[in-house]
């Protein structure tokens, strides 16, 4: 192993008792949407809506979700490609973008893998050069930049002397991905955020990519955020799932918790509409009907309670909060907040 990839893996260490590598408290992102001549406004898209949560060093944080739901912006806003109309992101404890922690520091330590493999790397660059063009930015000289990513060509699976000197649209799909997971992993960041990493791969790519991911994980002592529409997918690579449904989070625990017993409703449609071989599991009619409602106009209260099968009036007229739920996770459902007027909520003892 060369010194570069030695370099490479004198990460900080994880052990220790579970704590918090990023937290995101209260983010929120609205886009304003204009209309006519002068451009005034005609209200805006609840994108994010007051979001909260944790990622713990050394895991994987799931995020799923539907189509429109907010996950792509999450991880934009986790990655200050774009700011947050209010809230804030905490990295190992300082904000940021302030005086202790400037984006150009956060970005080495956080970098992001996306789901177009071929938008990702710039066509006039060599494969070598796509690599360790981060590096060079960053002050590396250009030889060591070269030489770490060659050496990072090797970590994902790819022949150094086969693929340094190829470019782009000469690659597969899942070569390419490998080649964007190197260059995420060129600046040595600990924190890695995946949006959609294999979805426009074959099955048998998928799964070797996945491996990857993970062998990369133990290796280089990463933590992820993987967002995925695929349930299984993100059952099989993630220690704890985020639920998101328009913008906020539904429910979030371990992945033992979630996927044995979900506590919200939207999980547990979800769950039930992936597909399966076994005839036991097939269903006649859909778990979820119908579209999410339009993030302009987002329903009072629960946002849920009009496609949910349990809804009653005071899902309408009150925001459900984050609450323990019997399996360990915390779902933001008043079907498991004691008192809370839902009749299949738990009584509040006397």
């Amino acid at each position: 192993m060369t010194d570069a990839l030695t370099e490479l893996k004198q990460l900080p260490d994880i052990g220790g008792p579970a704590q918090p590598l990023l937290t995101v408290r209260g983010l929120t992102k609205h886009f304003p949407l204009k209309t006519g001549f002068l451009g005034r406004g005609a209200g805006v898209v609840q994108a994010v809506d007051d979001l909260n949560f944790d990622v713990i060093k050394g895991e994987t944080l799931g995020i799923v979700g539907e189509s429109g739901c907010g996950k792509s912006t999450t991880s934009r806003l986790v990655m200050a490609l774009m700011a947050p109309t209010t809230g804030e992101v905490v990295f190992d404890g300082q904000v940021v973008g302030g005086r202790e922690l400037p984006l150009k520091e956060y970005r080495r330590q956080v970098q992001m893998v996306f789901q177009d493999s071929y938008a990702s790397l710039n066509p006039r660059l060599t494969i070598e050069e796509s690599i360790g063009f981060a590096p060079e930015v960053h002050g590396l000289a250009r030889k060591d930049a070269r030489a770490r990513a060659r050496d990072l060509l090797a970590a994902v699976g790819l022949n150094p002397d086969q693929f340094a000197r190829r470019y782009p649209h000469e690659l597969s799909g899942g070569q390419r991905q490998r080649i964007n997971i190197a260059r995420a992993l060129a600046l040595r960041p600990r924190l890695v955020i995946l949006d959609e990493p294999v979805s426009a791969l074959d099955k048998s790519v998928e799964a070797q990519v996945l491996n990857l991911l993970q062998d990369l994980k133990a290796q280089f002592g990463l933590t992820y955020i993987f967002i995925s529409h695929d349930l299984n997918v993100v059952q099989y690579m993630s220690d704890r799932v985020l639920v998101m449904y328009l913008g906020r989070v539904a429910e979030v625990g371990s992945v033992e918790a979630i996927y044995a017993a979900a506590a919200h409703p939207y999980t547990a449609a979800l769950l039930a509409s992936r597909p399966s071989m076994d005839p036991d599991r097939r269903r006649t009619e859909p778990p979820l009907v119908g579209d999410p409602p339009n993030p302009i106009n987002p329903p009072s209260g629960c946002r849920f309670h009009t496609r949910c099968a349990f809804a009653e009036p005071v899902c309408s007229a009150t925001v459900p909060l984050l609450h323990p739920a019997p399996a360990g996770q915390q779902a933001a459902c008043l079907m498991v907040v004691p008192g809370s007027g839902h009749s299949q909520a738990p009584k509040v003892a006397a």
